[in-house]
């Protein structure tokens, strides 16, 4: 097994913007091969946090390792960006041809036609424009354009590439088929990469390791099935999608689960907690299963509670469904089984989640 070094690390980094601290890093590393991302709502500190980590803007404290070694000067600094690209939200273009474009980054670096011919081209075909080679710039959509300053960002052959909100201007469609490519080129050219995005499923889909922000901070980093199932505190549960949140109090404990009471409700979750203890229950709300009529008594689930539908939302490839169980919950439900169960306002049906499926916090 393949142990990856460091390749940048911030220590008591901070930000301070009219006296005032909008970035409080205590410590963040960065190992060689890894994408991290860093999620967050928006004025999270998501996009000061990569700026400082480029170098573009000057901490007001703190320090920045590249490889173990500390930048310390403007010529540190200066060599350092040399060594990484960045892309951002809007694609900064020249109005020039694609080619010359996806080319510019390796001429300043002083790089002739017969040397850098062979990147560009390599780089236009890994994200599929090698037909717009000579394209205007000026004329092309807003995913064609990403696509070639990505071609740009990747031709330079990076230590690291930074990425802020590379898809957020784009449409849904567009958005998915770059993403696609986008993590394929990260695992074969195996490049460091840090993104910021504020969705989840972005963060999911492309990272080994994600940072969630807040106000300047991280409040947690991990893997992201760690960060999805296991959040540190209320404000990452919320911002990962854990919509049930359910307070109350431990009343019973076994060896390897306990007893919460929830608005009179008991509530069984796995772990170790002692009775009198005061503690959040988090559900995810793909964990939660409605049934109608006597249909949910084979149910393996510990947790099962009669309810009345109060809400039907459409989300895209789901519907999103609000009961009042004597507490509030949360379920996504599959279209088809909203069809198929009649699932609408008012009806009587029958939640259920697993024991496993509750995430705890202790107040």
């Amino acid at each position: 097994m393949t142990i990856e070094r460091p390749i940048l690390e911030a220590r008591n980094l901070q930000v301070l913007r009219g006296g005032v601290p909008v970035l409080a890093i205590p410590e963040l590393t960065i190992n060689e091969r890894q994408v991290l991302s860093l999620i967050g709502p928006n004025g999270a500190g998501k996009s000061t946090l990569l700026l400082a980590l480029t170098c573009l803007i000057q901490p007001s404290m703190g320090n920045i390792f590249f490889r173990g070694q500390r930048i310390t000067s403007h010529h540190d600094a200066f060599s350092y960006r040399r060594k990484l690209a960045m892309v951002f939200q809007e694609p900064l273009l020249f109005d020039t041809t694609v080619f010359e474009n996806v080319a510019a980054g390796l001429k300043i670096r002083g790089m002739k036609k017969h040397e850098y011919c062979h990147a560009v081209e390599k780089s236009l075909d890994r994200f599929g424009i090698s037909h717009l080679t000579s394209r205007s710039a000026v004329k092309l959509s807003g995913g064609e354009a990403q696509r070639t300053s990505l071609a740009r960002a990747f031709a330079l052959e990076p230590e690291i590439i930074f990425l802020d909100e590379p898809f957020s201007s784009l449409d849904p469609p567009t958005r998915s088929s770059l993403i696609d490519d986008l993590e394929r080129i990260l695992r074969e050219t195996k490049t460091t990469a840090v993104i910021t995005t504020h969705d989840q499923m972005e963060a999911m889909r492309l990272s080994d390791q994600i940072a969630v922000m807040d106000r300047g901070k991280i409040l947690q980093t991990g893997i992201p099935s760690e960060i999805m199932n296991n959040p540190v505190d209320e404000c990452v549960a919320a911002f990962v999608g854990m919509e049930t949140a359910l307070a109350g109090d431990v009343i019973r404990s076994y060896d390897g689960s306990f007893i919460v009471s929830v608005s009179g409700r008991e509530v069984e979750a796995v772990g170790t907690a002692a009775p009198g203890d005061s503690v959040i229950c988090f559900v995810r709300p793909e964990n939660v299963t409605i049934t109608t009529g006597g249909s949910g008594d084979a149910t393996s689930a510990r947790n099962r509670f009669p309810g009345k539908i109060t809400r039907v939302t459409p989300a895209g490839l789901f519907h999103k469904i609000h009961l009042d169980c004597g507490f509030p919950l949360v379920a996504y439900i599959t279209n088809i089984s909203v069809e198929n169960l009649s699932l609408v306002p008012g009806k009587d049906v029958t939640a259920s989640f697993k024991a496993t499926g509750v995430h705890v916090i202790k107040k």
